[in-house]
């Protein structure tokens, strides 16, 4: 049996408690998960019962979300982060690793914080999510997936200004991002030979060096060799004609060359149920695939689409793994 996944609260000011309420409501057993964090955070008519133990939830979360408490300093005003709330915010996520590390948990699916509030409240001296987890668990390089039914894709570069992109884009590191993603899709989605099509650079994929020469100088030598050394590796193929439904059958992820060369045509497919799942941890984590969104938070219109789609997704991984 697989333990049940642990939920860190993610910013309480923002959307992650209303979603991770409204997600038990629809999941209840069918995909066991307990919340870390304040329970007094959480959404008023939401039954919760307080755990001591992961093992207690399964046994719960048919009749109440279960929680494993942690007190913050502060109580939680919709669409205003406190700092003071920022080292509990923290605390939840090393909680939720340590227990998944453990194998008390089976996962870990994080709802989004806020950066801000972090750095003013606890000086937090990460990009964010990804690289503090990188780091808690011991690892020097990390890929972000976004994930959905219909798309799979990683972007090699991530949050750098375009300009930026040509300089950071180098060959060890598309390799690298290709060999982690090869890896997780065996290990985490039973793939034996996962087909990888990947992204060129430049419009038209270079068009023969009439774009721009990087698809003919390096990118399209490195997956030849990547080929030979067995591979199932497609590219470089043009960005804008890699995304449509006959073309996404012939891969199971896509690479691509940066931030919104990724993210736009699974936006665009599923902008709902979205997840970020991060590969190349000792461990199973998704997130979904949106922010705090502090405009809306305590009204009860926030969605849960993503925050189910992220647990859904962690507990088949976690049984891949």
């Amino acid at each position: 049996m697989i333990a049940p996944i642990a939920v860190s609260c993610g910013e309480p000011a923002g959307i992650g408690p209303e979603i991770a309420a409204r997600a038990w409501r629809i999941l209840g057993r069918d995909c066991p998960f307990f919340w870390i964090g304040d329970p007094r955070h959480l959404p008023a008519d939401t039954p919760a019962a307080e755990i001591d133990d992961p093992s207690q939830a399964v046994a719960l979360c048919a009749e109440a979300l279960p929680v494993l408490p942690l007190r913050f300093a502060a109580d939680a005003v919709p669409g205003r982060p406190d700092p003071r709330n920022a080292s509990g915010v923290i605390d939840a996520i090393r909680r939720g690793v340590d227990l998944v590390r453990s194998g008390a948990a089976g996962a870990l699916c994080t709802a989004p914080i806020h950066k801000k509030a972090l750095i003013d409240g606890a000086g937090f001296a990460y990009p964010g999510h990804t690289e503090f987890l990188a780091a808690l668990a011991g690892v020097e390089r990390v890929v972000m997936m976004l994930a959905s039914d219909r798309l799979k894709v990683v972007p090699v570069t991530i949050h750098i200004p375009l300009a930026q992109v040509p300089r950071f884009l180098t060959p060890g590191l598309l390799r690298e991002t290709i060999e982690i993603t090869a890896r997780e899709m065996r290990a985490r989605f039973d793939l034996d030979r996962p087909r990888i099509a990947v992204a060129g650079l430049n419009p038209h994929a270079g068009e023969g060096g009439a774009m721009g020469r990087e698809e003919l100088d390096w990118i399209a030598p490195l997956l030849a060799q990547m080929r030979g050394e067995g591979f199932d590796v497609a590219g470089p193929l043009p960005a804008d004609t890699m995304f449509h439904a006959a073309a996404r059958a012939r891969y199971d992820v896509a690479v691509a060359m940066y931030h919104d060369q990724a993210l736009i045509p699974i936006k665009t497919l599923d902008f709902d149920r979205g997840v970020n799942v991060t590969l190349g941890l000792p461990f199973v984590r998704t997130s979904p695939d949106h922010g705090t969104a502090l405009d809306i938070a305590g009204r009860g219109v926030a969605k849960p689409d993503s925050m189910i789609a992220a647990l859904r997704l962690a507990r088949g991984m976690a049984k891949g793994a």
